[in-house]
């Protein structure tokens, strides 16, 4: 039996557990809000630095913001799609494609980077508070772990809200931010750290399909595939060109790049209070992250009260911004998001070419071993492209694969994307491995 259908009955909100059908009752407007409201991260100025093209028009680095941001978001529908068709979570969904349990290998990678971007969240919150607020950062720390981890557990009603209200308020906070930053002379941007147009573009398409791996824990509950295509990419594509073309404006008016962006918006008048509403709005990506690690983890252990896996993740997410250096664990996020881009391409072409109806996510799917190899395929393909960075104990990853480049004739400053690379290797590799059972049910027609 499939985990979608009726064990329990359904309530308001998210099951809690995965023996129960999940409330199918979030619509367009819900799902458009949701899915801005994520996109609005102060995250994306923070980075956007990593966009710029030093020397080059502005318009051209605002070209590789748009259209990272459109491939990032279309990839990001078509799992928003799928969740939203097949009534399941995420890691669920990827039954389907890999079996019950072989689906925990992704599942593993997904709780490590759910619970490593709500820390994150949570220190960018306490970091921006502290600035607007000049107090501590730690008081701030436990106020957002708290509420992040009461929001994941009423997760329907909080979409609702958000998308009623909260998008509004972050819609008021950036369009006063854009006047004061237009307000300012735009000089030619001389600092960034991108060396080309598609290693720019390659930044952005990273942010949506990091949401990948999570979509469907939210579209599960949204009426129609169609409805969930278009909130996931519409509302994540637009807000994540919003928020990376703040960031970029900030730095040419400013001069400013990281967190001292932040203090720059902090300058303009009123800008403590606009800053303090997109804090206040960055809550729900911490929730999410929270929310969804709770769910993945069901994916292994089925009947688990999502409520108390959720007091238990935002504990531990809690304790780690208050301990650790987040920053030196950046990179190693960064790292297990590049597992997820060659993912996507596995599962959108499997899933594609998959006849509707026949998407098996029962607790007796048969394991698929043979979509590990593209998968894999993609990842390497990704880091001989461009090594994940790391400096310090962890600086031999980024030596190695340099020197992998090296033995192949690679340049280590090529400037190609390599989410594009890794989505194609994996996507076509795929396709070769899917075409036996095509023409075989093309034959039987």
């Amino acid at each position: 039996m499939s985990t979608s259908d009726v064990v329990r009955p359904s309530s308001a909100d998210a099951p809690l557990t995965l023996d129960e059908r999940p409330a199918r009752s979030l619509g367009l407007r819900d799902s458009l809000g949701l899915w801005g409201n994520l996109g609005v991260s102060l995250l994306l100025p923070v980075a956007a630095v990593f966009v710029v093209l030093p020397g080059r028009p502005l318009a051209e680095t605002l070209g590789a913001v748009v259209v990272g941001a459109v491939i990032g978001a279309l990839l990001l529908g078509i799992g928003a799609a799928a969740g939203a068709r097949e009534g399941v979570p995420a890691m669920v969904l990827l039954r389907g494609l890999l079996g019950r349990r072989t689906s925990w290998l992704p599942t593993a990678f997904n709780l490590v980077q759910c619970v490593g971007w709500a820390t994150f969240e949570i220190v960018i919150i306490a970091e921006a508070a502290s600035r607007v607020l000049d107090a501590p950062r730690w008081p701030f720390v436990l106020g957002a772990g708290v509420l992040a981890t009461l929001m994941a557990l009423r997760p329907l009603g909080v979409v609702r809200v958000l998308a009623r209200y909260a998008i509004w308020a972050a819609l008021a906070a950036l369009v006063y931010l854009f006047v004061e930053v237009l307000a300012e002379p735009l000089p030619e941007l001389t600092q960034g750290a991108a060396t080309s147009f598609w290693t720019a573009t390659d930044i952005v398409i990273a942010l949506p399909i990091s949401w990948f791996a999570l979509a469907a824990d939210y579209t599960r509950h949204v009426r129609s595939p169609r409805a969930a295509f278009a909130g996931a990419s519409i509302g994540y594509g637009v807000a994540t060109v919003v928020m990376f073309t703040l960031g970029v404006l900030a730095l040419a008016a400013y001069g400013s790049a990281g967190f001292d962006v932040i203090d720059a918006l902090l300058a303009v008048p009123l800008g403590a209070l606009a800053v303090l509403v997109l804090v206040a709005v960055e809550l729900d990506e911490a929730f999410a992250n929270v929310y969804s690690t709770a769910v993945s983890a069901q994916n292994v252990v089925a009947r688990a009260d999502r409520r108390v896996l959720v007091v238990v993740v935002g504990a531990v997410a809690t304790l780690l911004a208050l301990s650790f250096d987040i920053a030196a664990y950046e990179p190693f996020l960064f790292l297990i998001g590049a597992v997820f881009v060659p993912l996507v391409g596995v599962f959108a072409v499997v899933y594609a070419l998959t006849p509707r109806g026949a998407w098996d996510t029962s607790d007796t799917a048969p394991a698929r071993p043979a979509f590990l190899l593209p998968w894999a395929a993609g990842f390497l393909a990704y880091q001989l492209t461009l090594p994940t960075f790391f400096s310090g104990p962890g600086a031999g990853w980024t030596t190695w694969w340099t020197a992998r480049q090296t033995d192949l004739g690679i340049d280590p400053a090529n400037g190609w994307s390599a989410s594009l690379i890794s989505l194609a290797v994996a996507a076509v590799l795929t396709a070769l491995l899917c075409l036996p059972a095509v023409l075989r049910r093309r034959a039987a027609r």
